[in-house]
């Protein structure tokens, strides 16, 4: 006899009941597998023979090859160049094709990240060999050039192909109220810095270029500080560490989960398509990668071009060194341009294509990931190995962050953007990377 029904029996068996619960394996295989999705022969066709802009990857070998063999730095440096700009291509490929499928939130929130997966493999390296400068310098260089010259790049593009680009404003001013508080939390031990040691110049060398090579030099601008003064500088860099890691987890719970819809492509209405605004496709663009080829593809191109970012920098020290470049303005100008490439064109193609959410989240997510997670994060990964990293930057730098945060505040707060927003921002870089090579 079957046993009595209970509350866990099904209302309905055979074909309409309960499916069979599928294991994890079986869960993960069905995703490789990519059913109903282009095949990974497919995807990987499409990927690397899909422009002929993919045969100038031939100067990834080449840019390895100069780079272990040292030949001329003129050749190191253009052979890298050259390879890093197929890479960025692909990358963002990979990038739109997941949007596809997982949206423009994630998919921006995936290639952030894994640009600025390279960035804290670097940061904690050079953390572990006491270069606290470089790791200041690599960072704030990072933030300015994602939210000035990427993001006034991406609006120039965009007012190129369309008269005025729109994307959602509440979303915008989420992103910029966080990255308003991350800059707060750099002023706030930049000021306690200069009231506890009487330090009232604008250029203490906390950043200086003449204290760019080591982070002995670093810890002589903190002698001015007596052991009282840099222990509490220690807690305020240390407790506001731990308090924005709290806040960037919290920030990507309200963007992917709870408030997710503000973050997502907006239809424009009619009177913005009179005025300009780019009209939607009447018929949605198929994906033609699978969302997991396209996630390996995203992994495996973000390794090789940190690999080719770092022959370009290796050359650049020579070039500088030959041409009498600024150390300051290499470290804060010259390596993130350089580390950031490939994010930055992505960046730039998807304004060029209205995708402007995504632009947005790249850019504008970006900085915010490195101001509220990977700042943080090397602070207190200096605390546990015993690495007295703070987060006190020279007043020089900490305005610079300043300036540059409000502009992109008052630009992003309509919710549209063009040609001329592009260019108040471009100009600003310009304006402060002249500042950082006569400082």
């Amino acid at each position: 006899m079957p046993p009595p029904p209970s509350e866990r029996t099904a209302l309905l068996t055979g074909e309409n009941g309960h499916a069979p619960r599928q294991s994890f394996v079986q869960r993960a295989l069905a995703v490789i597998e990519a059913k109903d999705e282009p095949s990974w022969g497919k995807s990987l066709r499409f990927f690397f023979l899909g422009s002929y802009l993919n045969v100038l990857l031939l100067f990834v070998p080449l840019s390895a090859v100069a780079h272990y063999l040292n030949w001329d730095a003129a050749l190191r440096f253009s052979f890298s160049f050259i390879a890093i700009i197929p890479l960025a291509k692909l990358l963002g490929e990979a990038t739109e094709q997941m949007s596809f499928k997982l949206g423009q939130t994630l998919a921006g929130l995936l290639n952030a990240s894994f640009g600025n997966a390279v960035e804290i493999i670097v940061g904690v390296a050079a953390l572990l060999k006491d270069e606290l400068v470089i790791v200041q310098n690599s960072m704030l260089g990072s933030i300015l050039s994602n939210i000035l010259l990427v993001l006034g790049c991406s609006f120039l593009a965009a007012g190129a192909v369309e008269q005025e680009s729109n994307f959602q404003v509440t979303a915008a001013q989420a992103q910029s109220s966080l990255m308003t508080l991350s800059c707060i939390t750099l002023i706030i031990p930049a000021a306690y810095h200069s009231v506890k040691s009487g330090n009232t110049s604008l250029f203490s060398n906390a950043l200086g270029s003449s204290r760019l090579d080591s982070s002995s030099d670093h810890n002589n601008d903190l002698l001015d500080l007596d052991r009282a003064g840099l222990d509490g500088l220690l807690i305020i860099s240390r407790g506001t560490a731990i308090l924005l890691l709290g806040m960037y987890v919290a920030f990507l719970y309200f963007q992917l989960k709870t408030h997710h819809h503000l973050f997502e492509a907006q239809v424009p209405t009619e009177d913005e398509i009179e005025r300009g605004a780019r009209r939607p496709p009447t018929e949605p663009e198929e994906a033609q990668m699978s969302v997991i080829s396209a996630g390996a593809c995203l992994l495996f191109i973000t390794v090789v071009t940190s690999f080719c970012a770092d022959y370009l920098v290796a050359s650049i020290e020579e070039f500088a060194t030959r041409y009498s470049i600024p150390k300051s303005f290499i470290g804060l100008i010259l390596l993130p341009i350089v580390a950031n490439a490939a994010e930055h064109v992505t960046s730039i193609w998807m304004a060029m294509k209205g995708q402007m959410e995504l632009t947005i989240g790249i850019c504008v997510g970006s900085s915010i990931q490195i101001a509220s997670f990977v700042i943080p994060l090397l602070v207190v990964v200096g605390w546990a190995s015993g690495h007295e990293l703070t987060l006190f930057f020279a007043n020089f730098e900490t305005v610079s962050l300043f300036v540059a945060v409000f502009l992109v505040n008052t630009l992003i707060q309509d919710g549209k953007s063009n040609y001329m927003e592009g260019l108040m921002l471009v100009t600003l870089y310009l304006v402060i990377a002249l500042a950082f090579w006569v400082s």
